[in-house]
């Protein structure tokens, strides 16, 4: 066994112990896959991540991200989280106030430029038609109004949402999430406007993920398609506010601010809570 660099992080809110909670391996080479797939079941987190050095030379650092039960290409609360450990722990961006993450859908970058916010560079989304058969089956399901429904899409930036906008804020926060559960069912997301006036803009949830939850607390990655969704109606006019966690006790804000190019980014607050050493 090595003895490595460990960190647990809480992102993407204001207050440290409300929002998505990360397991970081800083030290992650040598690792083998099976190992890294054994202790993120292990920490029982939505996500776990182990930072090695880039392939890409114009990388700073390249993370793999696990849930419990599997690997995934990208996810949101990873990257913020795995940045901040790596910043935490002593890395230097190789362009100030820019950190360059390699990750399995490529280079995603990280403005680092107001700490405490971090915000990662939205990755292109592909936005398709979602199965109709299946869009019946979730509305069923959850039991969802069809007057509630504004629209539906199946986007992918990683990994693959099937996504509804509704016409309420309220009625996002209605629906059960024990009713779907992965893998019958695969990271349905959920997003509606407050009303105006409230402290957040939007409400967004995500259910059936494959972290063995019925629900993320806070999701960086559908924050991310949804944004690049938005962008695609030339519906990203202007800076945006969301809360994610509402139904399950968590206090998850993520700020949404227009990029070139239809991109977005998407950001939050990240705190060290746990920083030691493990043995793998």
């Amino acid at each position: 066994m090595t003895v490595r660099r460990f960190v647990q992080c809480d992102v993407f809110s204001p207050h440290p112990l409300h929002g998505n909670g990360l397991a970081v391996v800083v030290d992650a080479a040598g690792i083998s896959d099976e190992q890294m797939q054994r202790f993120a079941a292990w920490t029982n987190l939505a996500e776990t991540t182990f930072l090695l050095p880039p392939s890409d030379p114009s990388a700073d650092y390249r993370v793999r991200i696990f849930t419990p039960v599997r690997e995934m290409l990208f996810a949101g609360h990873p990257t913020l989280g795995s940045c901040a450990a790596w910043l935490h722990c002593g890395g230097v961006p190789r362009t100030p106030g820019l950190v360059r993450q390699e990750c399995g859908v490529g280079i995603v970058e990280v403005d680092i430029s107001r700490p405490p916010m971090l915000a990662f560079a939205a990755p292109t989304t592909t936005i398709r038609q979602m199965d109709p058969a299946h869009r019946d089956d979730i509305i069923r399901v959850l039991d969802i109004p069809p007057d509630a429904i504004v629209n539906t899409a199946e986007l992918c930036n990683g990994p693959t949402w099937q996504f509804f906008e509704l016409r309420h804020a309220h009625q996002v926060l209605a629906l059960d999430s024990a009713k779907v559960r992965w893998p019958a069912y695969k990271s349905i997301g959920f997003f509606a406007p407050h009303a105006p006036g409230a402290e957040c803009d939007f409400e967004v949830r995500m259910l059936a993920p494959s972290s063995g939850m019925s629900e993320d607390p806070i999701t960086g990655s559908l924050n991310a398609a949804i944004a690049r969704w938005l962008a695609s109606n030339d519906r990203l006019k202007k800076p945006y506010l969301a809360a994610q966690g509402t139904r399950i006790a968590r206090h998850g804000r993520i700020s949404v601010v227009p990029g070139k190019d239809g991109g977005a980014w998407i950001g939050g607050q990240v705190h060290i809570v746990i920083e030691g050493t493990i043995r793998i």
